[in-house]
């Protein structure tokens, strides 16, 4: 069949193929050793050009160009002769471009510091290119005056930033409020981190002769030093650091008598953390002479290091606090046995020795057959040093300052931790000139009550204090602990020193004068924190055992404490916020876990209102706790059901130090403020379901007083005590609860009708009396006429005098 020439073609393909598949059949074993010959071949020449380029084969062109032109290595003299000759390159063949060879390695240095690694060295490089700069300014205040001295010197940087764009604005943190973790362990912990930030600390630190934060940061920077499981200097990724101390020459004149302690001890502690980054030499200033004017000196030169660093990225070389690796008064002992003889002692080499000279606790287990006794092994101590034993300490030296101010103010220092004073309402109560807002609510007379406390230090450093911030803070007792008869006996002691001083004042009533020698009443409150003295309730029991009613009031920061508190008369916690940040903004707490211990206070107080009366105390600050915060109070008041929640306007004290805390005048509220608060407070109560009322008010003192419906029985208000009628049931040993020694409230005392006591007479501000009015429920206090019609005025007071 003819196909043509079209067609022939695949035919003839078709044939090639079989012939070839025919072929392969009947020759694969020959072709297929052929092929595995030639795949030998070529990986036997690839090894051969391999082992050619290791000694200057061309194929090295491409390591050549990777490496940095402008670092050729130069080798000269000693460099040569240590060059072996195996490494010399052989000749080039022409047409090849001689490439500069890798240098041979130096030889090994065998005294001082090891050479820096490149990966050492180019991490340095990278923390010398310039940077943004953050400042973080930390403080601790008590009285407000450090607080002004940190804003100062933010305001002095925030000048600084404007003209230099790389620093930042200042930031500034109260080291009360800051978690030491986030900021003195591994650098501060931001929510956005920025490699490029670079952070630079200024840290203004006064000294105290009392437990302060102080104590818990100096405290904090110790064990992070000390602890095994932290880097030497976790702190060195800062771009430096710089402390300014505020101290007082007129208690400690030098340095080596206590001046500035506190910053020096600071200072210490930063060195080791940061690995020597002191930016700029330690700043003293005496608060009561030239403060002002050391510290301007030390921020202008603060200044002038941060624009060096953020130009330069480093400290610089040489220079004070550049980061010398030994500075005089900083190298730890030696330990016996130890030869201090390295040039840095706390170099690898000897933690090595150290940990060399350790004993193993498998070789404590085996050793232990060997001893009479077992070894004691402290896993708590992170010191090798034996620590020395602990000497308690007054809590308020005679030779203090925080002696001397107290005193200045008034009190009777008893004991080492301990005071007395009278308030401005015995004094007006011995001229029959009224006494304070516990007369119309509870029926006390202020020329009976002594006001004293068995402890003088807090937990808060609340911003209307009248204290003016010179009382000890602290979270723990750290001090001797005062016999409590010592204590009691001192307390009456001074009390009756200071009623006696009033004998001769213009005004004194003989019979008021009489009756104050007499103690029937006691305010545990004064200052302080009573409940803080860990034999508060035998001291409370002294003052039973003498028929003295106890009125203890406590600041809802230690609940163990006041879980174990026996029964007093009356049970006081101050509620001076609804909300952790406003309780944070006002009391200003030292414990960290504070809204927690409030919240725990709480409910211990709930499970107590059938056993003591229960009292809510709230200080209105306006501007503070007063607006939007009705509700929260409520929820409060539905938390912990106190038998009576008394609402007060806070005093103004009108010293610096509460102009420091941002308080002045102005956030003191009117009483018809205080009324309209009372009112809404009452009302969001009641639409809990909650059954309180409006009892009494003292307009005097700013006071409005809502009580459980416990004690309104049959139709009346019952908010006084019957005193007698208490010490009976305390001394019977039965159960009893607050109804079983409440007594009805007098007229006068009564919501609406100003609360003042007719018994007493008003004055002006300069002694004259006040003309009386007949309109009931006027702003006087003094009414003709209740609600019930009954005359006030002809109403004999039902009181305990």
């Amino acid at each position: 069949m003819d196909l043509g020439e079209a067609g022939a073609a695949p035919v003839i393909l078709a044939d090639w193929l079989d012939r070839l598949l025919i072929y392969w059949h009947e020759n694969r074993a020959v072709v297929s050793t052929l092929v595995g010959l030639c795949v030998l071949a070529v990986v036997v020449q690839r090894r051969h050009a391999s082992k050619s380029a290791q000694h200057g084969s061309p194929t090295l062109e491409k390591a050549a160009w990777l490496a940095p032109k402008d670092h050729a290595p130069v080798q000269t003299g000693k460099d040569q002769r240590l060059q072996s000759p195996s490494r010399i390159t052989p000749s080039l063949t022409s047409g090849q471009a001689r490439k500069p060879r890798t240098p041979a390695a130096a030889a090994r240095v065998v005294t001082g510091r090891k050479p820096a690694s490149s990966r050492g060295q180019a991490a340095l490089q990278r923390r010398r290119e310039p940077s943004r700069m953050q400042p973080l300014i930390f403080f601790s205040s008590l009285t407000g005056t450090t607080e002004r001295l940190a804003k100062q010197v933010a305001a002095d940087l925030e000048g600084v930033s404007t003209a230099y764009p790389a620093i930042l604005r200042p930031q500034v943190y109260d080291l009360s409020y800051v978690d030491l973790d986030d900021y003195f362990i591994s650098g501060p912990k931001t929510p956005v981190p920025s490699a490029d930030v670079s952070y630079f600390y200024l840290l203004l630190i006064p000294s105290y002769d009392i437990d302060t934060i102080l104590n818990t940061f100096l405290a904090h920077l110790d064990e992070t030093h000390n602890d095994f499981r932290i880097d030497t200097a976790p702190l060195s990724t800062l771009a430096g650091y710089t402390i300014f101390g505020i101290g007082d020459k007129e208690g400690w004149p030098t340095e080596e008598k206590g001046f500035c302690s506190q910053a020096v001890e600071v200072d210490k502690w930063m060195a080791k953390l940061t690995g020597r980054k002191r930016a700029y030499p330690l700043g003293l200033g005496d608060v009561k002479s030239n403060v002002d004017k050391s510290l301007k000196d030390w921020v202008g030169g603060v200044c002038s290091v941060l624009k060096e660093v953020s130009t330069s990225g480093a400290l610089g070389e040489g220079v004070p606090g550049s980061g010398e690796p030994v500075e005089s008064g900083d190298e730890e002992e030696p330990e016996d046995g130890d030869e201090e003889t390295d040039e840095f002692p706390d170099s690898g080499r000897n933690k090595r020795r150290k940990l060399a000279n350790t004993t193993d606790l498998e070789d404590v287990g085996g050793k232990a057959n060997s001893y009479t006794s077992p070894i004691a092994i402290d896993f708590t101590t992170y010191s090798s040093r034996p620590s020395p034993a602990t000497t308690l300490k007054a809590m308020v030296p005679k030779e203090s300052p925080t002696h001397a101010a107290l005193t200045k103010q008034g009190y009777t220092i008893v004991g080492t931790h301990s005071g007395v004073k009278i308030c401005r309402w015995t004094k007006s109560a011995l001229r029959g000139r009224g006494s304070c807002y516990k007369n119309s609510f509870y029926g006390i007379a202020s020329h009976l009550c002594m006001e004293t406390t068995p402890s003088l230090s807090c937990s808060n450093k609340c911003v209307f204090c009248w204290r003016h911030g010179t009382n000890p803070v602290s979270t723990t007792w750290r001090w001797q602990v005062d016999d409590p008869k010592l204590i009691f006996d001192g307390a009456k002691e001074g009390h009756y020193k200071k009623i006696k001083m009033m004998r001769g004042v213009p005004g004194v009533r003989a019979e008021r004068f009489e009756e104050a020698m007499r103690i029937r009443h006691c305010a545990l409150s004064l200052v302080g924190e009573p409940i803080f003295y860990p034999r508060i309730n035998e001291f409370v029991g002294l003052l039973h055992g003498e028929k003295i009613s106890s009125f203890l009031v406590c600041n809802a920061q230690h609940p163990q404490q006041l879980r174990d508190l026996r029964r007093v008369t009356q049970l006081y916690v101050s509620i001076d916020a609804s909300n952790r940040d406003s309780l944070r903004k006002i009391d200003r707490p030292l414990h960290r876990d504070f809204w927690e211990r409030f919240n725990s206070c709480l409910d211990i107080l709930r499970e107590k209102r059938f056993v003591q009366r229960t009292v809510f105390r709230l200080t209105l600050v306006k501007g503070f706790n007063i607006e939007d915060e009705v509700e929260g109070y409520a929820h409060l008041v539905a938390k912990g059901l106190p038998c009576f929640v008394e609402i007060k306007g806070v005093t103004y004290c009108g010293t610096s130090s509460s102009a420091g805390a941002g308080l002045t005048m102005q956030n003191v509220p009117f009483y018809e403020e205080v009324v309209a608060f009372v009112e809404a407070l009452d009302k969001a109560l009641a639409k809990r379901g909650l059954e309180y009322g409006i009892a009494a008010e003292h307009a005097h003192s700013c006071c409005v007083l809502i009580a459980s419906k416990r004690f309104l029985i049959r139709d009346k208000w019952h908010t006084l005590i019957d005193y007698d009628r208490f010490f009976d049931l305390l001394q019977s040993s039965t159960d009893f609860t607050p109804e079983d020694y409440c007594k009805a409230t007098p007229e006068w005392a009564l919501w609406g009708n100003g609360g003042f006591n007719p018994r007493d007479e008003r004055v002006d501000r300069k002694g004259r009396p006040k003309e009386k009015k007949t309109s009931g429920g006027d702003d006087d206090g003094t009414v003709s006429e209740a609600r019930n019609g009954i005359k006030v005025g002809e109403q004999k007071a039902d009181l305990d005098f």
